[in-house]
Parts: structure tokens; sequence; C-alpha cells
């Protein structure tokens, strides 16, 4: 804290509370340094103990600090000499001001030292000798001005009268001027006779008032002249004139005028000034001997002298020439000629921006030297600033705060204070306070954006850095200064994810996988270092995009299965006939995901055909009666990701026109040359492995059942996106589409474990992912086992249809919009299927056996 602002502060509380003391002195001149003055902590009622720790000092105006504090006693110390006629010259009382400054808590107290005069000048004359030419013919009582001896001193000290050495024809009349100065006049009290004395020598004596008395003596020698008989005579003893200062050299003051009823020389008049014009008058003012105006030679300054006395004389020409005095009384008029000057006492800055509004910023001291109105000045500051400028003492001035201060806004004000005035024309002056606005921490952090949405593709390699959370904070230093931390909401997010705390990178440290998890949000907390801090939150959802890293997997016929599954078709079955169905999944999503089926092999090519995206297959011609009795088709099934994934599926056709054709065909139990060797053995056999393989399924669908149900509730308890979102880690029934379907529309089915309905969604456009995949899959379906019934033909049911009497068939198609049906005849919905059961199964086996 600097001085200047202990003393605006100081100021302004003894401004706010009305109470400062003012506390009076007097000393007596030239007293040495270090001499008390005055107890100033008894006078004022302070502690004595207090007071070294509250910091008193003095502020006075001027460029010398005459007085000082004692902080241990308490005294009021003199610092400087003090010569009062220095300061004041003849100006009495003669009084300095001072102010004394206290901290903790702040005060202000005034007070004055008048300084008393002491006897330390003498009286001093003009010149050491006078001489004077008097007639004879002067009347008794005719007065002979004298030149007046000048005392520095004021008071009893100054110059209080004259003394005249004895003789018989004079005596000495002492009058005072209206400014309290004493002046000698010689008085003719017995006529002169030059035939009996031609000159007389007196001794003229100044005597102050000291003690002892200071004096100073003057010769004066009178030559007794022959008489004139008439000396001139003014027409007014006093005159009175009127100037404004500044006025230009060789102004006309005023004119006198003096008349002599003489002839001749004696009767000729020169003017002059008379002894008693002091010789600063003189430096102003010159005088035509001739015309007797007075004009003006010097620069007079009203704020220096309000009046001057002009005394002049006529004297005629005469051998002893006659003299008239007179006096010029010049009243000085101000003029607006000195503007004021403003002070900047102390300044609070920085101020911080939270300031309250009333702080107190600067003290400001206005002087202006005019009088009156010209020396009335006011202040004043530019409006659309948040400060405001009051007065709190006499020419003090308070700069405060009007309003809050925001230092984002502006963080600093060059603040114009204007002071003018009210003379005509009107003076002013400007002076600049620079203000400075701190920081505090009143801005939390800001982004802009609330949420983020990162797309990772799976299978990435772990440490990468996947986002630049980015924040501002318009604050300073610590308080702009942000770190950023990922709020362990979700204890998985913590295990996978982590943010540098300075740059705000989010950083994935393990492998994601689309199939596991496709969605994981966050939040990311923005915090700055104010204190305290402010922080902000930043939702952050990441989303794991697909790869095509799963080929797809054939679901029906069964891969790798022992167990034969044989469809069977009658000869004459028309071209576009629907045989059979192959049922395969993939665990991607997208495009990744989408399934198409193409005949790789078959014994006869031109028999049949597969649908591309429905893997159904179709008879390509119409059968005959000699076709071949069995057929081995192998069908490519292959996605369409990039690179595209495959697998293969082989499917059995048999051409037959009855069931035990068609039996014999696959089991092969009765040779040419014994139709009924091994038949029981068989039939035995038939029914433990059928009742084996309806166990089996029946707990694998209960197992699965589980499975699919535990998935539904993680499904509806996890978050969804709701732009680039694509379906849970469920197997997607691409090969049962009925047709391709533009990339912008699609159907969904979901199905539920114990549900045999399924709910169709409208159709929703698909925005593309940026893998340029489409959403087009079903989102659930479970693995069922299809088959076709063809007329009159019927074939033998495979162990999972036995051990399943009602299938459960649930498949989507996708759909061009307003059409209906799928491409190359293919046709889309679900197939019916034919139930058997154990007995009768067993019936058309005992049936073929006869």
């Amino acid at each position: 804290v600097t001085p200047g602002q202990v003393l605006s502060l100081c100021l302004l509380l003894a401004a706010s509370s009305g109470a400062s003391a003012a506390i009076r002195y007097a000393i007596p001149e030239e007293a040495r340094r270090g001499s008390a003055v005055g107890n100033v902590a008894a006078d004022l009622a302070l502690d004595p103990a207090r007071l070294s720790g509250r910091r008193p000092r003095v502020v006075s105006g001027g460029s010398k600090k005459y007085f000082a504090v004692d902080a241990a006693s308490g005294s009021l110390l003199v610092s400087e000499r003090i010569d009062r006629e220095e300061l004041c010259g003849a100006l009495s009382p003669c009084t300095l001001s001072f102010e004394i400054v206290l901290e903790n808590p702040l005060e202000l107290y005034s007070g004055a030292v008048e300084i008393q005069d002491i006897n330390d000048n003498d009286p001093v004359f003009p010149s050491s000798q006078a001489r004077l030419e008097i007639s004879e013919s002067v009347a008794a009582g005719t007065r002979f001005p004298l030149e007046s001896a000048q005392d520095p001193d004021v008071g009893i000290n100054s110059l209080q009268t004259y003394q005249l050495s004895a003789n018989p024809h004079f005596v000495l009349d002492v009058q005072t001027r209206v400014d309290g100065s004493k002046y000698a006049e010689l008085v003719l009290e017995k006529e002169l006779d030059r035939e009996e004395q031609r000159e007389l020598h007196l001794v003229l004596t100044a005597l102050d008032g000291g003690s002892p008395p200071r004096s100073a003596n003057m010769q004066i020698h009178i030559d007794v002249v022959d008489s004139n008989d008439n000396a001139p005579v003014f027409n007014q003893s006093t005159y009175k004139a009127s100037v404004r200062e500044n006025t230009p050299s060789g102004t006309l003051v005023t004119k006198v005028s003096a008349y002599d009823l003489d002839d001749g020389p004696n009767g000729d008049i020169m003017y002059s000034f008379s002894s008693h014009t002091p010789a600063k008058v003189r430096e102003l003012f010159t005088l035509d001997s001739d015309t007797g105006e007075l004009r003006v030679k010097g620069q007079l300054d009203y704020e220096e002298m309000k009046l001057y006395e002009v005394y002049l004389q006529a004297k005629d020409k005469g051998v002893v020439p006659g003299v008239a005095n007179c006096k010029v009384l010049v009243e000085v008029v101000d003029v607006n000629d000195n503007a004021p000057e403003v002070t900047v006492t102390s300044v609070y800055s920085p101020v911080p921006e939270d300031a309250a509004p009333g702080t107190v910023v600067a003290l400001l001291s206005v002087t202006d030297l005019d009088s009156r109105d010209n020396g009335l000045v006011n202040c004043f500051i530019p409006p659309g600033i948040p400060f405001t400028l009051s007065s709190s003492l006499k020419n003090y001035y308070t700069l405060k705060t009007k309003a809050a201060l925001d230092r984002e806004e502006a963080s600093e004000y060059n603040i114009t204070v204007t002071a003018r005035d009210s003379g005509s024309p009107p003076l002013s002056a400007v002076k600049h306070i620079l203000v400075q606005v701190s920081d505090v921490n009143d801005n939390a952090p800001k982004s802009s954006q609330d949420s983020f949405d990162v797309y990772v593709l799976e299978n990435n390699v772990p440490g990468i850095s996947i986002l630049n959370v980015s924040a501002t904070d318009p604050d300073l230093g610590r308080n702009g200064h942000l770190s950023y931390f990922l709020l362990q909401g979700d204890t998985t997010v913590g295990h996978l994810f982590s943010i540098n705390r300075e740059s705000g990178a989010l950083h994935l440290l393990t492998s994601l996988d689309h199939e596991d998890q496709m969605e994981f949000s966050m939040m990311v907390q923005v915090q700055d270092g104010g204190s305290p801090p402010l922080a902000t939150n930043l939702s952050v959802n990441v989303f794991v995009t697909d790869l095509n890293d799963n080929a797809p997997t054939v679901l029906y016929p069964l891969p790798n299965s022992t167990s034969s599954y044989t469809d069977v078709v009658a000869p004459g079955t028309p071209v576009g006939h629907v045989v059979t169905k192959v049922v395969a999944v993939d665990a991607d999503a997208g495009y990744n995901a989408w399934i198409s089926y193409t005949l790789l092999q078959a014994t006869d090519p031109t028999l049949f055909s597969v649908g591309l995206h429905s893997g159904e297959i179709i008879t390509a011609r119409q059968l005959r009666e000699d076709e071949a009795p069995q057929h081995t088709l192998v069908i490519l099934l292959k996605d369409h990701g990039e690179p595209a994934l495959s697998a293969s599926a082989t499917v059995s056709i048999s051409v037959a026109e009855r069931v035990k054709e068609a039996l014999t065909d696959l089991t092969d139990v009765t040779p040419p040359h014994d139709p009924r060797k091994h038949m029981t053995f068989y039939l035995i056999l038939a029914v433990i492995l059928v009742s084996a393989a309806f166990f089996i399924t029946i707990v694998s669908v209960g197992i699965f059942k589980c499975y699919k149900w535990r998935q539904s509730k993680e499904l509806f308890n996890s978050s969804r996106s709701t732009l680039y979102r694509t379906p849970g880690p469920f197997h997607h029934v691409d090969a049962v589409r009925g047709g391709f379907t533009p990339p912008n529309f699609y159907h969904q089915v979901y199905l539920t474990t114990d549900s045999r309905q399924s709910d169709l969604l409208c159709k929703k456009p698909i925005t593309s992912s940026p893998l340029g995949s489409r959403q087009n899959t079903m989102r659930n379906g479970e693995p069922g086992l299809y088959h076709q019934m063809v007329g009159t033909a019927s074939r033998l049911p495979t162990p999972a249809e036995q051990a399943q009497p009602n299938p459960d068939w649930r498949f989507s198609q996708t759909q061009r919009p307003g059409t209906s049906g799928s491409q190359n005849g293919e046709e889309g919905g679900a197939w019916p299927s034919n139930q058997f059961d154990t007995e009768m199964l067993q019936a058309m086996i005992l049936a073929s056996a006869n």
C-alpha cells in the first residue's frame, strides 16, 4: 500500500464520518529544528502506546515540510526553518495548515500553526539623508512628508513610531495608513526666517515596538529659501481608480490635476511620485510629469496585491517651489487568469473486479488561485464509465466505483478528470488517472459444446488418443488454468479410459469390441485453479463402430453335423418352387452383416438356384421323372465387409415321389437282395436317436431362451445413441431377407424370448456410419430350422424338428418402400413347417417296410 493510497482512504473515512478534528498551535518564527510545537497525541486524545503502530505523518501543501510527528512521544516537531516574513510578508496572522494521517484505523486530523513574529528586523529608511527646501513664507501648520522607514516585522514588532530631534520650528506628526503602516510628516510649528537661519539639520528616528526596540535614523537637511507665495493645489486629496489584473503596460489608470495661482515658473506644475510611494509601486506604475497621467508600467497580479496606494506630489517651478500632495487608491480587479490545478493524492490500483460499489479508487485535491467565481471549481468525469466523482472535503474529490466491474469486459480505465472554474470565460484543467482492474475467479470454464460424440473402430490399439476435450476460461493466471478430470460414475469407464489432466486428451486404455459393447457414456469435469475453484461438467459419448471381424455362421443346415439334412422334392415340381432355405447369421453390423448367397457347387447346376439375398433354394426348371434321386448343393455365404468374409453350407435334396422312396434313399436300410434284413435294429436305433435328439433339443432351447432373456434385459438397461447406433450383440438373421432394400429404409422386428408375436416398427432413415455401413439388418432373430413341404410330397423331420414340435421361425426382411415380396421371385415371410412326432415316424417306417 502506497502512502498516497493510505491518505486517500484516510480522507474518505474522515469525510464519511464527519468527525475530523482540528487543532491549533502557535510558535515563534525562527524556532530551531526539532523544537516541539505541541503534543498531538494528548490534544487528539490518542493512545501514545499505539501511536507508533499507527504510523502518524504530516501532510501539507508546498514543497517544504515544516512539521513532523514524533511517533514515540506524539509531539509535533519543527522540521524546517520558519521565516514568517518569507512565508507571509505583511500578512497577519501567519498560519501554516497541515493534516495528520493515522493508520489502523485510518483517521485524518487537520491542524494549523500560527507563526508568531519576533523582532528580528531593524527598520530601514530608503536613504540615510533627506534634503528639503522650505520657503520662509510657508505658513505655520504646513506639512512636509518624509521618507518612510520599512520594517518587515508585523504587529508590535513592526514600525510603531517616529521621533524627531529637538528643534524650535518643526514637530513630527505620525500618521497611519489603511494597511496599518506608519509614516511621518514634518509640521511647521513656527514660521521660518531665512535671515535668522538659512538651514536646519534634523534627525528622524524610526522605532519598532520590540523589546528592546530596534531603530533607524535618517538625517534631514532643510534649506530655507525665499518665499513662493502660492503652492500648487490638487483638485482632490484622494483619487480612486480600478484596473484589471494582467492589464497591458501603458494602460491609463487615472489622471491627477493640480493648479497654482502663481504666474510664470512659480505657477508651472510638475507631477512626481511622493516620497511616501514604495519602490514596488513605482515599478508597477509610471507618472507623466507634465500631464499627471498615471499609467500601468508592470504586471499587475490580483493574487499578489489587491489594492495599491500611490502617493503623488505637484511642485511648481518657482525658485522655492510650492508642493502639493495627493493619494491615488488603485484597486486591482481579478480576472480568470489561473486555471484550476488537479493533484492526484493517491490511486488505489488495481481494483478487484468484485469490488463493491462505492470503493474508493483515488483522492484528488483541486486548487485555483483566483477569487470568487473565478476560483470556484467543479470537477467531473465522462459518463458511461462505472465510476463517480464526489466532493468529500473542501477542495478534495473522491473517485469511487458506482457499479460492478468486469475485468473480462474492460481490464483498465483511463479516466479523464476535468476541473473547470466558474469564470468567464471558464478555465479548465485535465488529469488522467489509469485504473487497472485485477482478476477474480468469477467465470466457470466454458466449452463450445456440452457433449462430445466420439466414434472409435473396434479392435483399436490400446493407448490411442480419441478426443481432445477443449474448454476456455476468460479469467487470468491460476483462475484461468484448467484441469480435466474423468468422473468415476461407471467403474468400467475408469478401467477403459483416462484423460490428461492438463491437455484434456482422452485416451483409450484397452481394445474395444463392438459385439461386446457399442456405447460408453462418461462425464468429464473441467475445473479452474481459482480459490474456490469453479467447474463445468461435459458429457462424452464413445461409440464403437463395427469392423468386419466375424464370418457368417450357418444355422441351417447345421454344419459339421452327423445327421443328414435332406429336403425332398417331387418330380414335376414347377419352376420357382422354394425347396428349402439356408439360414445364416453374422455377428457384425450394417454392411458387414449383410450376407449374399451363391451356388458354388451342385450335382446338376441347371436344376436349382439360390436367392442372392434370401438364401432360398428354388427350382430353376421343372423336375422330370428321370432326374437323379439325390442332389448335393454347396452354398457360398459371403458378407459385404471390407475385406469380405465367407462360409459355406452343404444342402442335400432328394427327388422322390413318395416318402417311402425318400426314406429308402436316406437310410438305405434294405438291400435289394434282402429288404427285411436288420430292419428291427434300424428301427430301434432310429427311436433311440430321435429320443436323444428330442431331449438335447429341449435342453438347448431352454438354455438359448435363458441366454436371450438375459441379453434382452441388458439391452433395455443400456443407453442408445439416436444417430449412429448399431444394434446390440445379437445374431442377425440376414439369410431370411426377401430382397435388397435401399440403404435409407429398413424394417426392424423385435422379438422376445417368450413371445411368438413380433412388433413391426415403422421405417426410419438411417445415417451412414463413419465406415459407410448401413444399418439394414434385423435387430434380433432366433435361429430356427426351416423346411418347405411342396404338394403332397413329404420328407423326414430332422432331430431338431422332432425335438421342437412347434418351432417359432421368426425373421425380418428388407423391403423397398411401397413394394412387397422380394427380387428374383423370392417371397418374404415365414415358411410353414410340418410337424412330426415319434408315432408318425414309426408308422411311416413300418409302412415302408411292409
